[in-house]
């Protein structure tokens, strides 16, 4: 059975409110790690295991999204016409620049590494971070891009 017009048109506003939502997700999480790093302690308090709980968690949530599109409890219908080949190709091109980001900020921090040891949980932190926040910019923005037109 063909889309009726109606799931059409909330594939439509669904993937131009992806675009607009992103970037602020993408800032809340910048947010949180300039909070997780502004305190180099270890996690020892309660408030401090809660923050890297909640970045933890936030963190599979935008993996999801950047390897499914989001918005799992849609309709699958509407679901499967936001998921184009557009949107398909926009999330792969931000998963390989994410990928690149995050290969190139690990061979930088093995460097620094050297000179300024750091932990193993705040290298990972900083990595998977590096790759969330490029895959998302990268993604937001060819979907605006394509949007445009």
């Amino acid at each position: 059975m063909p889309p009726t017009s109606a799931e059409i048109e909330a594939a439509d506003r669904l993937s131009r409110r992806r675009a607009r939502i992103l970037p602020a997700v993408a800032a809340i999480f910048l947010a949180q790690q300039a909070a997780y790093f502004a305190e180099p302690e270890a996690a020892v308090r309660l408030v401090d295991q809660v923050k890297i709980g909640a970045w933890l968690l936030l963190s599979i949530v935008l993996i999801l999204t950047l390897a499914t599109g989001g918005f799992w409890l849609k309709p699958r219908r509407v679901r499967a016409l936001m998921d184009d080949d557009t949107a398909r190709s926009n999330r792969t091109q931000a998963q390989a620049l994410a990928f690149l980001v995050t290969m190139a900020a690990a061979i930088l921090l093995y460097g620094i590494n050297l000179f300024e040891p750091m932990s193993g949980q705040e290298t990972i932190h900083l990595l998977v971070s590096v790759g969330i926040v490029t895959g998302l910019f990268r993604f937001v923005y060819l979907e605006r891009r394509d949007l445009k037109e």
